[in-house]
């Protein structure tokens, strides 16, 4: 069993290679509704990353093109914005939220798709989370394919191949991946994790063969995408459910640390091979958006319950690279702003 085991990990590392975007994303199911959404953002530098709170009301567009998406937001939500310039993902008053992170397989559009109303990735997250309270309503949104999706090249023309991990105030959960320019969106009460490459039905599959292994015999310990997925299904699955929101958030911190790449992780023969440079944890029952750049001693968050998010209301903006110090709730220490001009 052993040696068969081994075997799987040497295949999944031909057949997978080394990550040079290795994010992470976790839902961990608590009791008496306690739903905590935990992601890593890993990438080969740092990404300067904001966090915004946007009111309802706002009129938005998708894109500068004329025929471009456009929208007047119905729920105020909390941004994490990278570059000041697009939503890497998010929560809104509702609870639902929304977080992307790479896939090297996406290709977002083919022939069918491409005269559509433009949507940029850059408020792509913003534009799902601003018109949607529930996972079923995204999902609903995604299936009309109402529009293309494009998105700019960042950090020396990085391209921005992502998928999006969906989840809402019931624990419901989806995963949505473009597959040359089709839709592809898989539904359910019990998805707990999610990382990279490759996608979603080809890691079910590496999943449940480790599920015959059994995790208290032997987990995958690599920094690989299948690696960490199959990690975090397991212990999700065994750690004890709780519904105290301090004791919950323990728990999924430990969890996402199982997964995290150490901050200034290298490997000889892959120098691009990323480390976790920030996490977030979204508590969907209590509204409270948990925010943690890996260099600093503590982490904070903003209670969007306790945010004026009517129409008409101030952008509000937290500054991260002045948040060294902060810990614990941070909703005194936002300013007014300017909404972030989209790299569209």
């Amino acid at each position: 069993m052993i040696f068969a085991a081994l075997a799987a990990v040497s295949l999944s590392a031909a057949v997978f290679p080394a990550e040079t975007e290795a994010c992470s994303r976790i839902v961990y199911h608590g009791t008496d509704s306690l739903y905590i959404v935990g992601r890593s953002l890993d990438w080969k530098t740092p990404i300067p990353t904001n966090v915004y709170v946007y009111p309802s009301g706002m009129s938005k567009k998708g894109n500068l093109q004329p025929d471009a998406v456009r929208w007047t937001s119905r729920y105020g939500a909390v941004y994490a914005v990278g570059y000041d310039g697009g939503v890497t993902e998010g929560m809104n008053e509702k609870g639902l939220v929304i977080n992307g992170l790479f896939c090297k397989g996406t290709v977002y559009e083919n022939d069918s798709t491409k005269d559509r109303a433009p949507m940029s990735l850059a408020v792509f997250v913003a534009w799902l989370l601003d018109m949607n309270a529930t996972t079923d309503e995204v999902v609903a949104a995604l299936k009309k394919r109402d529009f293309s999706i494009s998105g700019s090249t960042f950090d020396g023309g990085t391209v921005s191949t992502l998928h999006w991990g969906i989840t809402d105030a019931s624990g419901k959960s989806a995963i949505l991946e473009f597959d040359h320019g089709a839709v592809n969106i898989y539904e359910g009460d019990d998805i707990r994790a999610m990382t990279n490459d490759p996608q979603w039905p080809d890691m079910q599959a590496i999943n449940k063969y480790w599920e015959k292994i059994g995790g208290a015999n032997m987990l995958p310990g690599t920094v690989k995408s299948p690696d960490r997925f199959v990690r975090a299904d397991y212990f999700l699955r065994h750690v004890e459910s709780v519904g105290d929101a301090d004791l919950g958030l323990a728990i999924t911190r430990s969890v996402l640390a199982n997964l995290c790449v150490p901050y200034k992780y290298t490997v000889e023969s892959d120098p691009n091979v990323s480390s976790t440079q920030w996490v977030s944890f979204s508590n969907v029952r209590d509204l409270r958006y948990y925010f943690h750049p890996v260099v600093n001693p503590g982490f904070f968050y903003i209670d969007l319950g306790k945010c004026d998010l009517r129409p008409g209301r101030p952008v509000m903006k937290l500054d991260v690279s002045k948040s060294a110090d902060y810990i614990g709730e941070v909703n005194g220490r936002m300013k007014k702003s300017e909404p972030f001009t989209p790299m569209f």
